[in-house]
């Protein structure tokens, strides 16, 4: 039993490394990318929807338990949309790990309001953890010298609460590798569109072109898979926790390779909401045992 289990819980443990540094690295190429205005944000997206799309589909193409063709739930391909969207458009003005915290804090509030409005009873130490989440995020966006733009927070926020929908409408999906792939590729036209809404501001070089592939191709089609291939090792709970990685990595990643500062405004703010966030999940997890 030993000689299985041990395998097993490092495979998952790398596979859910590996995904959240993809994760992560969305924020850090999608940052590289407009900060140094080597494509613009309409394009960004197109290009890594697009590369998403292809990708996800000969993988799914050429899996041997490839499941027939579902039709598009276009609830969740609009929310899909409206992520990838919103999410290019906000970091034209914010840093990665700005950014990643606010996107992140905005996924796991319409999660846990969800499941309030839902029915779901949490304990006063919960409603604690929330306060504290929610004050974190109003301290990061709060008027100050270093305080984010604000249409940017609010460009991200709306990204934020777009994937938590997204989120909880694929949950139970039969096929989440399969749903993913669909998803991008019914995006594919509503990118267009927007690109030619935003035809005046198109601007791309060949390095932000191919920032904008490793985005949808790597960190976003290589990394779901990576994903859901993880997820079969975790519990809900760990799912979620572990994903409180994702800003510190974006944050440290912004340092490493793209010369961000890191403010105390930022630091103190990541603190409360990684940590309110870190108070519900473990509450949840020791209400389900």
């Amino acid at each position: 039993m030993e000689s299985v289990s041990g395998p097993t819980v490092v495979r998952t443990a790398s596979l859910t490394a590996v995904a959240m540094l993809a994760f992560a690295a969305n924020s850090l190429l999608c940052r590289l990318a407009l900060g140094q205005e080597l494509v613009d944000a309409a394009t960004f997206t197109s290009v890594r929807v697009v590369a998403g799309a292809v990708t996800l589909s000969l993988i799914v193409l050429f899996r041997t338990n490839s499941q027939e063709r579902g039709r598009p739930d276009w609830r969740t391909v609009t929310t899909l949309f409206t992520y990838m969207v919103f999410f290019s458009f906000a970091y034209l003005s914010l840093s990665a790990g700005t950014g990643a915290l606010i996107l992140f804090g905005a996924v796991q509030l319409t999660m846990f309001v969800v499941a309030l409005k839902g029915g779901e009873h949490f304990p006063l130490l919960s409603w604690g953890g929330l306060a504290l989440a929610v004050a974190g995020l109003i301290y990061l966006v709060s008027p100050g010298i270093t305080a984010p733009d604000p249409l940017g927070a609010v460009l991200m926020a709306i990204a934020g609460i777009a994937w938590g929908f997204y989120s909880l409408l694929g949950r139970g999906a039969a096929d989440p590798l399969g749903t993913t792939a669909r998803n991008f590729v019914y995006s594919v036209p509503l990118v267009i569109v927007v690109q030619l809404v935003f035809l005046g501001d198109f601007d791309a070089s060949t390095y932000g072109i191919a920032l904008a592939v490793a985005s949808g191709a790597i960190a976003s089609g290589c990394g779901y898979v990576i994903w859901y291939a993880a997820l079969p090792g975790l519990t809900v709970t760990r799912a979620a926790t572990v994903q409180l990685s994702v800003p510190v990595i974006a944050a440290f990643g912004g340092v490493l390779l793209l010369a961000e500062d890191v403010t105390l405004r930022l630091v103190l703010a990541s603190a409360a909401t990684l940590g309110g966030v870190a108070i519900v999940l473990a509450q949840r997890a020791a209400k389900a045992r």
